[in-house]
């Protein structure tokens, strides 16, 4: 019992690391290099693979990076096609962390804990997050160690080798794989636990290989649940995670006793063994598929049939070229203004939506379009900033100036939109009800904003004062409304008709449709300065 509770503690920790290194790494991703991430990914496919590659050894999970990319994917962030690239680069980076097993690193796991936590605990900025990813790291591969150490007291025990030695069978091996890496959502586990039994001699090449590539299929169920709630180029991404890896075990299991000749030529310790097994199964997918992915993406796509639309990560109209003149130059930055407010206000629109038919998938989707937004209020302003440098008019440099004002003010729209939506997660998630008069409020409120963001977007290609006094109209309506809302909640609180859980969630939507009707009239206001 005891090496039983030791061997799942064992297995929490390792967990528990992977999760918080994996959420470590990925928030560091999405502010600070993402942008160049996805850059990179999406060129070509050889580029993909080593985008996947690296961002698996980061993330420390080849499970994170295929829901990562799912997600992406269903979002229209990055095309079904350019996908492809970094799932099988994915597969590969996941093998770095069983050689990481053989190589004994389990052994320097209090190291990496001490000196992480130290950094972590006195380290500022930049150190503090270093330490607190090495802290995670070596909890990862101390969960590892307690394994080891569980294992240890059962090596002779005559029951334990029987069961290795007799179960033996591909196809058994191959069940067991992938059921364990389906059930806790990663394949690093089984088969660093395999490289660990081999350690102590009880596995054999030829058991452990069919678990390796089990373990392999298991770690695409992820990805397929997570596509449950994704768009068809979303399932597309995830069928085919899980088509590379069941042909991948196919065709070895097929060629089994020539995988197991190549991998006893390259080491003669079966742990070794093992961790190029996982290797080379993985090279042979990418060697299998990387040359014929555009046939096999258009088969997929005849599969699963269906359109969807892609979202271009980078400012279509900011062209370098028109710099050295301020009047073509300003006239992309328009463009792309209006780009971006067209963004926010698709944001806005579904966000709406959810707050009476909320669903967890289209929630992710607009948090994928806020990323496009805020990149590109990012590379606006880089943009206004480059074309400061050369003489100005002083129409140019009031144009200059309203431009740098609106691109913020999109921001802010998206920004609110996006604290409606996670008061719509809170609502659904609390099983919180609003009255029927509360939605009557909104509808009427959402109508107005709908209106406000409809002639802002107008006013960033023309000025247009019956519009602009529309805008300042609607606004002074939507501040009242906003104030007789809450007025109406209160009165319905105090007579029990209301929820009591109901009220700061509903106060606080209200408060952010007020404040994106505020920026409607910035916008306004900005475009009645402009000739």
């Amino acid at each position: 019992m005891n090496a039983i509770l030791l061997f799942l503690t064992g297995l929490t920790l390792f967990l528990f690391g992977m999760i918080e290194l994996s959420a470590g790494v990925r928030e560091h991703f999405n502010n600070v290099r993402i942008r160049e991430y996805f850059k990179f990914a999406v060129r070509k496919p050889l580029y993909g693979l080593i985008t996947g590659i690296v961002s698996t050894i980061l993330l420390q999970s080849s499970t994170a990076t295929s829901v990562l990319v799912v997600g992406m994917v269903s979002a229209g962030l990055m095309s079904f096609y350019r996908s492809l690239g970094i799932l099988l680069g994915a597969d590969i980076g996941t093998t770095f962390t069983v050689q990481l097993v053989v190589w004994k690193i389990t052994d320097l796991s209090p190291l990496f804990i001490l000196l992480g936590g130290l950094l972590w605990l006195m380290g500022k900025d930049r150190w503090k997050s270093a330490g607190q990813a090495l802290f995670y790291f070596g909890i990862m591969f101390f969960g590892l160690s307690l394994v080891s150490q569980a294992a240890a007291p059962l090596k002779n025990h005559p029951d334990v080798i029987r069961f290795f030695r007799e179960a033996n069978h591909p196809l058994l091996g191959v069940a067991v794989g992938l059921v364990i890496a389906s059930v806790i959502h990663s394949s690093a586990i089984p088969i660093s636990i395999l490289v660990i039994l081999a350690q102590y001699g009880w596995v054999t090449l030829e058991n452990s290989l069919p678990i390796v590539f089990g373990a392999n299929v298991g770690t695409s169920i992820t990805a397929i649940l997570a596509s449950f709630v994704a768009n068809v180029n979303g399932k597309r991404s995830a069928l085919s995670h899980f088509l590379f890896k069941f042909f991948g075990t196919v065709i070895c299991l097929l060629f089994f006793p020539f995988f197991i000749g190549a991998v006893r030529s390259l080491s003669s310790d079966v742990a070794q063994q093992i961790a190029l097994g996982h290797l080379l199964f993985n090279l042979v997918i990418v060697c299998v598929f990387i040359f014929m992915l555009r046939p096999f993406s258009c088969w997929v796509e005849r599969f699963i049939p269906g359109r969807a639309e892609i979202l271009p990560i980078w400012p279509e109209y900011l062209d370098e070229r028109s710099l050295p003149n301020p009047e073509e130059a300003l006239e992309c930055v328009r463009k792309e203004l209006k780009r971006e407010l067209i963004l926010a206000q698709s944001m806005y629109k579904d966000t709406f939506r959810l707050i009476e038919d909320f669903r967890e998938g289209k929630r992710k989707d607009i948090l994928y379009v806020e990323f496009v937004v805020n990149n590109l209020r990012n590379e606006v302003a880089r943009y206004l900033w480059k074309i400061s440098s050369v003489p100005l008019s002083e129409e140019h440099s009031k144009k200059l100036f309203v431009y740098a004002a609106i691109v913020d003010d999109i921001e802010s729209i998206g920004n609110h939109t996006v604290n409606i939506l996670e008061l719509c997660r809170h609502r659904h998630q609390r099983n919180v009800d609003f009255s029927r008069w509360a939605f009557v409020d909104l509808e009427e409120i959402g109508k107005l904003l709908d209106e406000n963001l409809a002639d802002a977007l107008s006013l960033i290609d023309r000025r247009d004062e019956e519009k602009i006094k529309n805008v300042t109209r609607r606004e002074e309506e939507v501040d009242r409304k906003v104030m007789e809302a809450r007025e109406r909640h209160l009165e319905r609180f105090h007579r029990r008709i209301c929820q009591a859980e109901a009220g700061p969630i509903y106060v606080e939507m209200l408060i952010n449709l007020e404040r994106i009707s505020d920026h409607c009239q910035n916008i306004a206001d900005f475009a009645e300065e402009l000739k």
